[in-house]
């Protein structure tokens, strides 16, 4: 699959601080990717030398194929966590200056941003100051900021934060779409669950370091641990138990853990066998969460 993005191990020390320890990944184009890590695992160094912010120390970085150079930031949309809005200025003289300053003309800006305004319905922001909005209003003033020039890479972080459970919904809508229409977007968030429903591929770095990378189902599948649940009627039958571990159980449900060798077919005969009603029968695969805070801690202990 074409890359967008290419980063080959990438080295970034401040001091004697090594921030980005010989990271390397490819981006699939077109794709929704998660940039995942503990605090300080070195994700904002990363999205710094992304921006063209700061340089490696050591390393490449190719986008779409191409050395990455000063001309790539007005092809990339870039949604800090810590938002730096001009407090004083108005909000339409600050996107337009914004959207300049990532290649429009000042009419392409003006239209540009009107849409934008119309469609979250702010049309009335356009001569308030940046001060007089609330912080969710500034939020949404800075995503316009990010992708009023239609960025090809679209770098969000942590862009829920602030908002309320209308506007989150919207501006999450917007990046989809997006999605759906060819922009690449890195989505880095503390919050598993929006990774999860979002995200095609993740990377997860640790202490500046490479620890899981790869398509989330394909990861998921790599981490299971060949549980199942088992919904039925009646009493659960004599025997079960032979199957393997059961880890938890109620009067009509069971999660089973399966030894090495055994199949979940075998599971389903058993109790059809025994004329047990199956209610349900899922395998259960590992949540995000429980995988990012697994491998952190186990990538902790060897790095430590």
């Amino acid at each position: 699959m074409e890359s967008i993005l290419h980063l080959d191990h990438i080295v970034k020390t401040y001091g004697t601080y090594r921030a980005v320890d010989e990271v390397s990944f490819s981006m699939p184009k077109g794709t929704i990717f998660g940039l995942l890590g503990p605090n300080g695992a070195g994700k904002t160094s990363l999205i710094r030398i992304i921006t063209t912010i700061t340089r490696p120390d050591s390393g490449r970085v190719l986008f779409e194929g191409e050395p990455l150079s000063s001309s790539h930031p007005e092809q990339i949309g870039y949604l800090p966590e810590e938002r730096g809005l001009y407090k004083k200025m108005k909000v339409g003289e600050h996107l337009v200056y914004l959207a300049r300053i990532k290649g429009l003309s000042a009419p392409h800006a003006r239209k540009a941003i009107g849409e934008w305004f119309e469609k979250f319905g702010i049309t009335d922001w356009w001569d308030k100051k940046v001060e007089e909005l609330s912080k969710g209003m500034q939020q949404k003033v800075q995503f316009v900021s990010t992708v009023v020039h239609n960025p090809r890479l679209l770098i969000l972080d942590e862009p829920f934060s602030g908002l309320d459970p209308i506007n989150s919904n919207l501006i999450k809508d917007e990046v989809l779409r997006m999605h759906r229409e060819g922009t690449s977007i890195i989505f880095s968030t503390h919050r598993m669950e929006q990774v999860e429903a979002m995200c095609e591929h993740i990377l997860l770095i640790n202490k500046g370091k490479n620890v899981l990378q790869g398509r989330v189902d394909d990861i998921k599948q790599t981490h299971k641990q060949n549980l199942f649940r088992v919904g039925f009627s009646g009493q659960l039958p004599d025997g079960a138990q032979h199957f393997g571990t059961i880890v938890e159980q109620d009067n009509h449900q069971v999660v089973f853990q399966l030894e090495a060798g055994q199949q979940s077919n075998d599971l389903l005969k058993f109790f059809i066998d025994h004329r047990v009603p199956v209610t349900e029968f899922k395998e259960i695969l590992p949540s995000l969460n429980e995988i990012f805070i697994s491998q952190v801690n186990e990538s902790t202990d060897i790095l430590s």
